[in-house]
């Protein structure tokens, strides 16, 4: 509490006697796949809890990242194995979500309550923390231009399943023993 008051003190004082005090630097901006849900960290931006800065990405070899390193090994095989046939088809495939912490999860979901208006809407493209594959490290969200798509053609024979109806980029290794995926839910909440 001191050091808050010393900080309003010394901008007090510097404004008395005309000097500009620059604004405080502003944290990069997490925004999902989809554009949908915007995130302002706090505290800024941490690839300790599986965020990436300012919608960047990642490969899915990237194993020294935590958000590809504290991925299942099942999943992280199964997504290598597709990134790499995807490759030799031309499709460059990124990860831009894969392990999250679950306070990171928890912004997630704190954030698109406070866009959608409501946790029930928030719902549909955000899991909570205890229900969430990332936060467990067995869901990725890919990119990359195409790669959803071939993803969605192709994915089966790696195990990799599109999960949610709404969530194109979202995959689990979720296909049974014959290489079929399950029904789609119509969105995270199911």
């Amino acid at each position: 509490m001191r050091l808050i008051a010393a900080g309003v003190a010394v901008a007090a004082a510097a404004l008395t006697v005309g000097v500009a005090v620059p604004p405080a630097p502003q944290a990069p901006r997490i925004t999902l796949v989809d554009n949908t849900v915007a995130m302002d960290p706090a505290p800024p931006y941490d690839p300790g809890d599986g965020s990436l800065p300012n919608g960047g990405t990642l490969s899915p070899f990237d194993v020294q990242d935590p958000a590809i390193g504290n991925l299942d090994p099942a999943l992280l095989t199964a997504i290598q194995n597709a990134a790499t046939a995807a490759s030799a088809d031309g499709v460059t495939m990124t990860i831009t979500s894969g392990w999250r912490s679950p306070a990171f999860q928890q912004r997630l979901l704190d954030d698109a309550v406070h866009t959608y208006g409501s946790l029930a809407a928030a719902r549909q493209y955000v899991q909570t923390p205890e229900a969430s594959k990332h936060v467990i490290g067995q869901a990725v969200d890919v990119g990359g231009t195409g790669a959803d798509q071939w993803l969605i053609a192709n994915g089966s024979r790696f195990g990799l399943c599109r999960i949610y109806a709404n969530e194109l980029w979202h995959f689990e290794l979720a296909a049974d023993a014959m290489g079929n995926c399950p029904p789609l839910l119509p969105n995270a909440a199911g």
